[in-house]
């Protein structure tokens, strides 16, 4: 939990620090890593992954596939968060923050079930919600993204 702490305050502390040094964003585009651009009509609209320094920040994950059901679907929504953590040289034991995105409230103690205990004994900080009428894009019943330290 500790070290989560201190990576959170240095991530703070270079934010802060970049508005108060007046740092450039040409300077910043400089340091960042994009991976995996989707692209709609060519036009760039998000990128599944974005290194900053020793910061991670992993796009939302949701599951395709049959069946539809909460526990099946946040299985592989976390196996898809490790796997880009892997990829970025982190892990789920560094993870800072999760953003959760229930297709209905309802399946929130199910998601739980499979979610506890996936992030070690100190788990990261996380936001729930129901989104709104329409569900989560792609038929998923739960979307997940996350921040995390490398």
């Amino acid at each position: 939990m500790e070290k989560r702490r201190s990576a959170l305050k240095k991530m703070l502390a270079s934010i802060a620090g970049l508005s108060v040094l007046g740092i450039s964003k040409n300077a910043i585009a400089e340091e960042k890593v994009v991976k995996n651009v989707t692209t709609l009509q060519d036009v760039p609209l998000f990128s599944g992954s974005t290194k900053f320094g020793n910061m991670i920040f992993i796009a939302g994950k949701g599951a395709h596939v049959e069946p539809f059901e909460i526990k099946a679907h946040t299985e592989i929504v976390l196996k898809s968060l490790e796997e880009e953590l892997i990829k970025a040289g982190s892990s789920m034991e560094k993870v800072l923050k999760v953003g959760v995105f229930l297709n209905d409230i309802a399946d929130y103690q199910g998601m739980n079930e499979v979610y506890k205990g996936r992030f070690g004994k100190n788990p990261p900080v996380r936001t729930t919600v129901a989104v709104a009428k329409g569900g989560v894009p792609g038929n998923s019943l739960v979307e997940m993204d996350c921040i995390a330290y490398i």
